[in-house]
């Protein structure tokens, strides 16, 4: 009634699921997700999701319109987060369970931006806003395996207002705009491994990147395995171009040995 019997929808969800969207309309084969990063006037990564019943002629539309556009296209297929943001929280539940076995997010973030990252992962938190990945957490709670290692630090900093840098305080304050190490938040990890009873212990720069890096491998050969995406190239892509990689050193799968 919208629009031409002949029009492709393309949806520019981060998290939303493309196909219940597609099922949603008619014509379910002309529907894609063109997943545009954020500045979208200066990013070049757009993930074009093909979803379960997307034509090769959508699909390939999708990809032409990218390019055109000036853009860096990567197919991904549907999953929660698609290629870009489930590779990013993996990385970020790792950092967190850094953050319960003993380093601090100042120290997290160092060796990440020591390593090359364009900034660490604590700070591209405050800088996305922490009450994103929170909804998120609070959508899959019900579904949650209870034996699945969860950290709570990130949900409490939510509940007591915050947000990251929008609100002026997240993992870090920032006073004049400045990054700076807040105690109330040393307090508040302190205080958590407490109550689980654990014995935080000295985590050095170098065990710092390699279990990031880990984990995001891992994770990359997960989305392989399932066909969401389809070369661990395209994963480092994906990486480099919307997540701060650093390019020389070839993407999360390239330096784990993947590709």
């Amino acid at each position: 009634r919208l629009v031409r019997p002949d029009a492709i929808l393309a949806t520019n969800t981060s998290y939303l699921d493309p196909d219940a969207i597609a099922e949603a309309v008619p014509h379910p084969e002309r529907v894609l997700g063109l997943h545009f990063f954020s500045p979208a006037n200066i990013m070049r990564l757009v993930e074009v999701v093909r979803c379960d019943k997307t034509t090769l002629e959508v699909l390939a539309t999708g990809l032409a319109v990218a390019k055109k556009l000036g853009k860096l296209p990567v197919v991904s297929g549907v999953c929660e987060g698609f290629i870009g943001n489930r590779i990013f929280s993996a990385y970020r539940r790792e950092a967190e369970f850094l953050v319960e076995d003993g380093a601090l997010p100042q120290e997290i973030d160092k060796a990440m931006e020591d390593f090359g990252m364009a900034m660490g992962p604590f700070a591209v938190f405050d800088l996305a806003g922490l009450e994103i990945a929170w909804a998120r957490r609070k959508r899959q709670a019900a579904t949650r395996d209870p034996a699945e290692r969860y950290v709570e630090i990130a949900d409490r900093l939510c509940e007591a207002g915050r947000f990251g840098q929008k609100s002026g305080k997240g993992w870090y304050v920032y006073p004049d705009g400045k990054r700076t190490v807040d105690p109330e938040v040393t307090s508040l990890i302190e205080g958590s491994r407490a109550a689980k009873g654990i014995q935080p212990r000295g985590i050095d720069a170098g065990e710092i990147v390699s279990r990031l890096l880990a984990a995001m491998a891992a994770e990359g050969d997960a989305l392989l395995a399932e066909g969401i995406a389809q070369r661990a190239s395209d994963i480092d892509l994906v990486m480099i171009n919307g997540y701060g990689f650093p390019a020389h050193k070839g993407g999360p799968m390239f330096a784990a040995g993947r590709s």
